[in-house]
């Protein structure tokens, strides 16, 4: 098993490559598990669909009356595991970070990306109570088990700048 740690914003030749492989896999995921904590400390996830930018920001959209915004909107650490719905490929990712709720240009930008991969979301806009939140990574670890030996390598915030 081959693991690299990147550290201090250096990156090695092969992470500059994994840290590609990285991207390419979390924008072509359509769902991820995503992780909040409730006011009482519990965990509560749920299945939601995403998209994700070239700076590894995840952007998605819940009920504003939902739990997620809630707990978002208390607590804004928040953690995503996504694994790899290609059969011929075993990859998986941890992600940890903080959310926001994006405004003007940048909740435009993330929109026009996320209704290019979710149309039925300009519905739920328009029906109105919908919440939009974008997670920026604290921590990311990729691991792919298709590569021989498994590769396995984790980025921190400065790495993802």
């Amino acid at each position: 098993m081959i693991q690299a740690t990147c550290a201090n914003g250096i990156l090695s030749p092969m992470a500059s490559d994994v840290r590609r492989n990285l991207a390419a896999f979390l924008q072509g995921e359509v769902y991820a598990v995503l992780s909040t904590t409730a006011p009482n400390g519990a965990p509560q996830s749920a299945l939601i669909g995403v998209v994700v930018n070239d700076l590894f920001e995840i952007f998605f959209d819940t009920l504003d009356s939902s739990r997620k915004s809630a707990n978002l909107r208390n607590a804004p650490a928040i953690a995503f595991v996504f694994g790899s719905t290609d059969s011929a490929s075993v990859r998986t990712v941890q992600y940890e970070g903080t959310a926001d709720e994006p405004a003007g240009d940048e909740l435009d930008q993330f929109l026009e990306r996320y209704f290019n991969r979710f149309p039925d979301g300009r519905e739920r806009r328009s029906a109105g109570g919908i919440a939009y939140f974008r997670a920026k990574p604290a921590w990311i670890r990729y691991s792919d088990y298709s590569a021989d030996p498994p590769l396995i390598v984790e980025f921190h915030q400065s790495d993802l700048a």
